[in-house]
């Protein structure tokens, strides 16, 4: 099953199909069908959602968005967490409602970032059903306290208006989750690999066509420091395409551009620790990491222990010195206890922060503007009519 998943990913990601093996050329009538049944799927679904026939849940509180059109590693949860953090800096309390994929490793990295922060984090499947019980119990804040006069007005901790109520939700992954009714719609974007060869799943990585877009606020492409190096594959032209394709779908949408800065390092059965980064100049690393697909990391974990145990002893014969395992916080939070076994090899986590890139007049204070103009025109016009 594995190899397959890997298979489907590359014809996702082809530009030239005949330069693919005779497996994947020989799957690609049969993707090609699952598609296009897909796609009439998506296409009845939306239909029946803008005729009323399922309904739409509306918050009391404004409803902030996070999502993308394409499977994986578009900085969905980080965006999710830096504008958690931010509203929490604010005075105002946010609700995350997150669907807790792969055993819930982003639930658990949000709560440990946010730690000491007035955020409260909901995780389930029905998303209405556990902000529904959040807002029961915590009670919520009426935006007009803090939406005064057209104004969003910053609270400082201990202020009238900070409290443990919730003031705003924040949606991770949110975009296909159309039950509920949000007020910014934030579409993030993979900047490395956009939009894969523009087909929808399983032939290609769209959840839905490209037209999905115009649902959008705001565009972020991630990874943009990657597509702006010159050691990478791609180059700044890969930017300008991706903004190019956006506007085709819809002109006025504001676009930003981040990156995931490396903040410090945790060992492994001490998540406490705050290591420098330097802590592995010189040194000999072999890094583990597979990022959009938990169960395959876990499995093969379990499985391959040896493998890998067998390359750091290569790596210490020939280097003179133990490597160091580094991972990402995802892989570890998917099955921490598995990692115990490389002992006594240390391996260390690196915990990163999505950060915006400032581009001319798109930096991270105009971000922030913009969301707050947006919460203050659409919910409270929302609410006016």
């Amino acid at each position: 099953m594995e190899k397959l998943r890997i298979v489907v990913k590359e014809i996702a990601y082809a530009q030239d199909y005949t330069k693919l093996s005779t497996l994947h050329q020989s799957l690609i009538p049969i993707l090609s069908l699952a598609s296009s049944l897909y796609k009439v799927v998506l296409s009845i679904r939306h239909y029946l959602y803008h005729l009323g026939f399922f309904s739409k849940h509306r918050f009391p509180v404004p409803v902030i968005s996070v999502g993308n059109l394409t499977w994986g590693g578009n900085g969905k949860t980080p965006m999710v967490e830096f504008i958690a953090s931010w509203l929490a800096d604010s005075g105002i309390s946010p609700l995350i409602l997150t669907r807790g994929y792969a055993g819930g490793d982003e639930a658990r990295m949000l709560t440990r970032h946010l730690r000491g922060k007035s955020v409260k984090i909901g995780v389930g499947a029905n998303r209405a059903a556990t902000a529904a019980c959040f807002l029961k119990r915590h009670g919520h804040l009426d935006p007009r306290d803090y939406l005064v006069e057209g104004n969003w007005h910053e609270q400082k901790e201990g202020s009238r208006i900070n409290s443990r109520k919730i003031g705003v939700v924040v949606l991770d992954d949110g975009m296909q989750h159309w039950s509920l009714k949000r007020d910014i719609e934030i579409v993030m974007v993979n900047g490395l690999t956009p939009w894969g060869n523009h087909q929808i799943l399983p032939l290609g990585p769209l959840r839905e066509p490209l037209k999905a877009l115009r649902r959008a606020d705001v565009i972020v492409v991630h990874h943009a420091n990657l597509v702006l190096n010159s050691f990478a594959q791609v180059s700044e032209h890969n930017l300008r395409d991706i903004k190019l394709m956006v506007q085709e779908v819809k002109k006025s949408l504001p676009i930003f551009f981040t990156r995931m800065s490396p903040l410090h390092f945790f060992e492994v059965g001490n998540m406490n620790t705050r290591i420098p980064l330097d802590i592995i100049c010189n040194g000999v690393v072999l890094c583990v990491s597979a990022i959009g697909s938990a169960n395959a990391f876990v499995q093969g974990m379990e499985k391959d222990i040896e493998m890998i145990r067998m390359k750091l002893k290569e790596l210490e014969d020939k280097f003179g010195s133990m490597p160091v395992v580094v991972m990402t916080e995802k892989d570890y939070d998917r099955d921490p206890e598995i990692l115990r076994h490389l002992s006594p090899y240390k391996v260390m986590v690196l915990c990163s922060e999505l950060q915006i890139i400032p581009c001319r007049c798109n930096g991270e204070d105009d971000f922030k503007k913009l969301l707050k103009e947006m919460v203050e025109v659409k919910f409270l016009g929302a609410n006016q009519n």
